[in-house]
């Protein structure tokens, strides 16, 4: 969708979660022509949605169908529309999150469940690589940066068998105490287990790289 900034239009989705304006800054700051709403019309007609997350999985999913952030989401992934998830907003795109026992259902756009990381020192909180792999879209010029994370759970395996139009998804991984995913790109679905708007220069290019990506939808 053209706008008057000439960037591309993107809308972070409002839903209560804690890190909204960061994340809306951050890509204003890239070039995007923000808003900051849960209106769903807004969401279904912007070029790029970014579903950021803070907190406890079933507390942000049940956040997210309050405001039918989850039909939101799958129809624009229907449609090919590109969807970006950050932190928990990207773990709860999985079927399942499993937090001090408790098997929460998630969004389920990828199979798999979000567990405990095996670590000793948790949460997993500061700076850490990344091993992205070489045709990455996301960490084009930032392969071998640090990004800023801070979670105690995280997908640790990939069980999605590659189908349908879209090439098999691009993962990008890190360890801490266990392997686990760091970043994925599937078709029109991204998403990073760290903060990009946390991550200095490095998530700043993400994000570039990011609004650089969207298909920007004439008015």
């Amino acid at each position: 969708m053209t706008n008057a900034g000439g960037g591309p239009s993107v809308v972070v989705l409002d839903y209560g979660s804690g890190n909204v304006h960061s994340a809306a800054k951050a890509l204003e700051a890239v070039g995007a022509h923000v808003t900051l709403t849960s209106d769903r019309q807004a969401a279904m007609d912007a070029d790029g949605l970014v579903v950021p997350g803070v907190g406890a999985f079933k507390a942000v999913v049940d956040q997210l169908k309050a405001v039918h952030g989850a039909e939101i989401i799958d129809r624009r992934l229907a449609g090919g529309r590109p969807v970006l998830g950050i932190c928990v907003g990207m773990q709860v795109l999985f079927e399942h999150g499993v937090e001090h026992g408790h098997d929460a259902e998630g969004l389920g756009e990828w199979p798999g469940t979000v567990e405990r990381l095996e670590s000793d020192v948790l949460p997993h909180m500061g700076w850490n690589t990344v091993d992205a792999p070489a045709d990455s879209v996301l960490f084009d010029g930032v392969r071998d940066e640090r990004f800023y994370f801070v979670h105690s759970y995280a997908a640790q395996r990939w069980e999605l068998e590659p189908s349908g139009p879209f090439a098999a998804a691009k993962l990008t991984w890190a360890d801490h105490g266990s392997r686990f995913l760091a970043a994925i790109e599937n078709g029109p679905l991204s998403a990073t287990q760290f903060h990009p708007e946390k991550s200095g220069q490095a998530g700043m290019r993400l994000l570039s790289n990011w609004v650089r990506s969207l298909p920007v939808l004439a008015a």
